[in-house]
C-alpha cells in the first residue's frame, strides 16, 4: 500500500515537470505568434500545473493517520483539492469563451508555425503524462480530475495543431478563437461533473448509485431485522461509503447476539453496495400495551 501511494506521487511530480515544460513553451509560442488559441491552451495547462501540484499536496496530507481531533482523518483532503480545481477550470473556460468573442469580433494574423510546433509538443507532452497516471486514475477524485485535465489538454493541443493547419492551408485566422471556444467549452463541460461530485461529498450527499430504499430491502432480507429508520448514507471520500441506521429486530434478543446481526448486515451491505464502514443502532417494539 505504501509502495502505491509513493508511486502515485512520483507519477504525480513527473506530471508538474512536463506540463511546467509545455506552459512556458506555448505562453512564449503564443506571445510571439499571436496565437490566443496557443496562449489559451498554455493558460489551460499552466492552471493543470497548479492543479496536478495541489493534488500531490493533497495526496501527501491524505496519507496522514486519523487523530484524537480528526478521528476521520485527512482523506478530504484530496476531495477539497478536487473542488478547487474544478472551480479554478470552470472560470478560465469562462474568461477564454469572452476573450474569443473579442477576437472573433477583431481577428488577428497568426504565425501558424509557432502554433503548429508547440501544438504538437503539447499534444505528445501532454499524452505522455496521461499515460503516467493512466494506472492511477481510480485511486480516487483527486486523481481521476488530475487525469481527465491531461487528457483534455492532450485533446486541447490537437485542436491547436488542426487550427495552425487550418491557418496555414487557407489562411482563415478565425480559426484560431473557434478553437479557444471549443477548448473552453469542453473544459467547462468535464470539469463541471467533477465540481458537481466533489460538491456531493463534501455536503455529505448519498452516493447516487446507491437506492436508499434497496438498502433497507436488502437489510431486511435478514431474518432478525423487521424494519429499517434513521438512516444516514455519506462518502467520506471516494472508496468510503458509511452507513448508520437504526435497526428493529424482531425478536428481544441480548446485546451479544446483535454482534451476529451486524456481521450479517456489514457482509450484505459491502458485497451489493461498496459501503465499508457501518453503524447501527438496535431496537426492539414487543407490541404489549398496544390498542391497535
Amino acid at each position: 500500500m505504501s509502495h502505491n501511494h509513493e508511486h502515485t506521487g512520483r507519477n504525480l511530480a513527473l506530471t508538474v515537470i512536463l506540463n511546467g515544460i509545455i506552459t512556458i513553451g506555448q505562453f512564449a509560442g503564443g506571445i510571439i505568434s499571436g496565437s490566443f488559441a496557443l496562449i489559451s491552451d498554455a493558460l489551460h495547462n499552466l492552471i493543470d500545473v497548479i492543479s496536478v501540484v495541489l493534488d500531490y499536496l493533497a495526496h501527501r496530507i491524505g496519507l496522514r493517520p486519523q487523530t484524537l481531533k480528526s478521528t476521520f482523518g485527512y482523506k478530504r483532503a484530496e476531495i477539497l483539492a478536487a473542488f478547487i480545481n474544478a472551480i479554478t477550470l470552470i472560470a478560465i473556460s469562462v474568461y477564454l469563451l469572452v476573450e474569443a468573442g473579442k477576437r472573433f469580433l477583431n481577428p488577428k494574423e497568426v504565425d501558424y508555425l509557432w502554433m503548429l510546433g508547440l501544438g504538437i509538443l503539447g499534444f505528445f507532452a501532454n499524452g505522455l503524462s496521461a499515460i503516467i497516471l493512466h494506472h492511477n486514475k481510480e485511486e480516487n477524485l483527486n486523481i481521476r480530475a488530475a487525469y481527465l485535465h491531461l487528457i483534455g489538454d492532450a485533446l486541447t493541443s490537437l485542436a491547436v495543431i488542426v487550427g495552425a493547419v487550418c491557418i496555414w492551408l487557407f489562411k482563415v485566422y478565425w480559426i484560431d478563437p473557434l478553437v479557444t471556444v471549443l477548448i473552453s467549452i469542453y473544459i467547462f463541460v468535464h470539469t463541471f461533473k467533477i465540481l458537481k461530485e466533489s460538491v456531493g461529498i463534501l455536503m455529505q450527499f448519498a452516493p447516487q448509485e446507491i437506492d436508499q430504499q434497496e438498502v433497507v430491502s436488502v437489510l431486511q432480507e435478514i431474518q432478525e431485522i423487521s424494519s429499517v429508520h434513521h438512516m444516514h448514507l455519506w462518502q467520506l471520500a471516494d472508496h468510503q461509503i458509511y452507513f448508520e441506521a437504526h435497526l428493529v429486530l424482531t425478536e428481544n434478543i441480548h446485546v451479544s447476539e446483535t454482534n451476529a446481526v451486524a456481521q450479517k448486515a456489514k457482509q450484505l451491505l459491502t458485497s451489493r453496495f461498496g459501503i465499508s464502514h457501518t453503524t447501527f443502532q438496535y431496537e426492539y417494539i414487543s407490541g404489549e400495551g398496544c390498542e391497535c
